[in-house]
């Protein structure tokens, strides 16, 4: 019976990282994509969040630089799997961002920030540097503390 039991928390465990690691892979390409788009033509991006973004609070050209810089950098610590709950957190105030003050109303942004909150909530899973270096970092001080 705690055989059974350990083989199906095993599957489970797995079926979850590859979960994990498909959420952090879309997520990541969404705002990957939209970083690109930005740096092609940096005077565009700049008109856009002069005349159509106005983020509140923030000169236009700050803001520009803050989500190019956001979005072209969180995705990558997302597919690796690194500071991972960071990495979502970050996305997230993102995507409030844009849903608040930029395209308030769009269903999209409540499904990244739905896919965001689990990637928070779960962590890379099996499948990411976290995961690697929570290995690397206990299993010498197991080994250390053995008796």
């Amino acid at each position: 019976m705690n055989v059974s039991c350990s083989k199906k928390t095993a599957l489970t465990s797995w079926l979850q990282s590859l979960t994990l690691l498909a959420a952090r892979f879309w997520m990541a390409k969404v705002f990957f994509i939209s970083g690109l788009t930005k740096i092609q033509s940096w005077n565009t991006t700049i008109a856009l969040f002069t005349d159509e973004y106005k983020v509140p609070l923030l000169a236009p050209q700050l803001a520009a630089y803050l989500a190019t810089t956001a979005e072209l950098s969180l995705p990558v610590l997302l597919v690796l799997g690194l500071f991972t709950p960071l990495a979502a957190l970050g996305l997230m105030g993102m995507t409030l961002v844009i849903e608040l003050f930029v395209y308030p109303g769009t269903a999209e942004h409540y499904y990244w920030l739905i896919i965001l909150s689990i990637i928070l909530t779960h962590g890379s899973g099996k499948f990411g540097a976290d995961h690697m270096l929570r290995r690397f970092w206990t299993y010498p001080a197991k080994k250390a503390f053995a008796l």
